[in-house]
């Protein structure tokens, strides 16, 4: 079964305004969604707070960037992306093959 897997690099912005979690307890939540789509989290790195370049929302300025590694089936990417599309607390991702 390992050998259908593939490496991915996703970066998550995290946006936790107005809101009880951590920054950690939301990667935490994203790594049990990850698992949910068959995915295994290889690794996690949290960049830290950074201001956006370019601003979309007023109110939301700067955000959390982390970075996770998983491996998984090549549908991973397309469910994460779908089970997150409604978690206010992730305001973006992305996902490159690793």
């Amino acid at each position: 079964m390992s050998s259908t897997n593939r490496n991915y690099r996703a970066t998550f912005i995290l946006d936790n305004r107005g809101k009880e979690e951590t920054v950690d307890q939301i990667v935490e939540g994203v790594k049990k969604v990850i698992a949910e789509v068959k995915g295994e989290v290889t690794g996690v790195e949290n960049i830290g707070k950074k201001d956006f370049i370019r601003v979309t929302d007023k109110k939301l300025t700067s955000a959390a960037y982390v970075h996770i590694n998983f491996s998984g089936p090549a549908e991973s990417p397309a469910n994460l992306l779908e089970k997150l599309r409604l978690n206010g607390s992730v305001y973006r991702t992305f996902i490159q093959a690793a």
